[in-house]
């Protein structure tokens, strides 16, 4: 597989419930990122319909739904799913061995029915607004770079694509599960750019230096007064 280039390792997220914003977003971003995310919070609001119109933008979607059940009704979901044709899907890397391996050979299968590109399946291992006191109240007793590269580890063996993870673990799972383990990394602030609620963050350039292969990023450009402009200067930030 060809290197990525920069502008195609961003994914910007669309975090709005506005199918005409979501839209406009997609569109003016244009050749500056890879693709758009669209979360829980849009999928609730506008379902499949929403969806279809955002991808009328002529934009790769990353659709972040978070899986999290029983094999089987995971392996349904995502069939249910696959005639949208999303580029990227997740599921949670808690719902174990059995539960990844169940979602992997149904986006292979669910593909080959549609007749449409398999998408990547990328397990969430902790969610980046997640620290070691938060994993502790929890009732994990692993500190979270070690329980998220438990999971990497088990979701490779499991036939995942990749993982979601934080910046501060990429070199950790990169050594651990191989270079062509897919990385699929929020958290990113350019920078300059305020945190937010997210407890573990890092520049586009230091994530994309340690082995990420995708950034997600969203306030930073879609609440720019360019978006576009903004997702140009993270490509070229990234670039060096």
């Amino acid at each position: 597989m060809s290197e990525l280039k920069p502008s195609e390792r961003i994914l910007c997220a669309l975090d709005t419930i506005s199918t005409d914003e979501a839209s406009k977003l997609a569109r003016d971003l244009g050749p500056h990122v890879g693709g758009v995310k669209l979360g829980l919070e849009f999928f609730g609001a506008n379902g499949p319909a929403g969806f279809n119109e955002v991808a009328n933008a002529d934009q790769n979607i990353f659709l972040d739904l978070k899986l999290h059940d029983i094999p089987n009704t995971v392996a349904k979901a995502i069939h249910s799913l696959m005639p949208l044709k999303p580029k990227i899907m997740t599921i949670h890397t808690a719902g174990g061995p059995t539960m990844m391996r169940a979602a992997a050979e149904a986006a292979t299968e669910a593909a080959k029915n549609v007749g449409c590109e398999r998408p990547l399946i990328v397990g969430v291992t902790i969610l980046t607004s997640l620290d070691n006191e938060d994993m502790c109240a929890i009732g994990y007793q692993n500190k979270v770079s070690m329980q998220v590269v438990k999971l990497a580890r088990l979701a490779k063996e499991s036939g995942l694509d990749g993982v979601v993870c934080s910046s501060h673990e990429i070199k950790l799972i990169k050594e651990s599960c191989g270079k062509d383990f897919k990385l699929v990394v929020p958290g990113i602030r350019p920078a300059g750019s305020a945190i937010g609620d997210q407890k573990r963050t890092m520049t586009p350039a230091e994530a994309v230096a340690l082995g990420a292969d995708y950034l997600v990023i969203g306030r930073p450009i879609t609440q720019d007064d360019n978006p576009a402009e903004a997702a140009k200067k993270i490509a070229d930030e990234i670039n060096g």
